[in-house]
């Protein structure tokens, strides 16, 4: 499909049913980028047309981390090395589209969480 900026709330609809659907899609792939340019696309509208409590991406991930008892450590195959997981945790460093597929996965956490911190 030939995305343009998100106008209306069908469209925005549209929009996130797609980057739900291919959340999984690899980078530097077809619907890798269109689940990038979806992420922008959403993201500006959102900033526009909807005023909802923000969603702490870290904050869920350490709460699930606490609840099914995973350590930082335990991040490292994910994330990378003890400086990366400790740089996400700790909010000085974004978390990638990548990292947050394999985190989505890993911790089972709704993709939407994502959506707003994913770059």
């Amino acid at each position: 499909m030939n995305w343009k900026v998100i106008k209306t709330e069908t469209e925005y609809q549209k929009a996130i049913k797609r980057a739900l659907q291919i959340f999984d899609a690899e980078p530097d792939t077809a619907k890798g980028e269109e689940l990038e340019l979806l992420l922008v696309l959403v993201k500006d509208y959102e900033g526009k047309h909807i005023h909802l409590p923000e969603i702490n991406t870290i904050d869920a991930i350490k709460l699930k981390m606490d609840e099914r008892g995973i350590k930082p450590k335990d991040l490292e195959t994910i994330i990378g090395t003890k400086g990366h997981v400790s740089s996400i945790l700790s909010g000085r460093r974004e978390i990638t589209l990548k990292m947050a597929q394999k985190l989505k996965d890993y911790l089972q956490l709704p993709a939407e969480i994502f959506l707003h911190t994913a770059s």
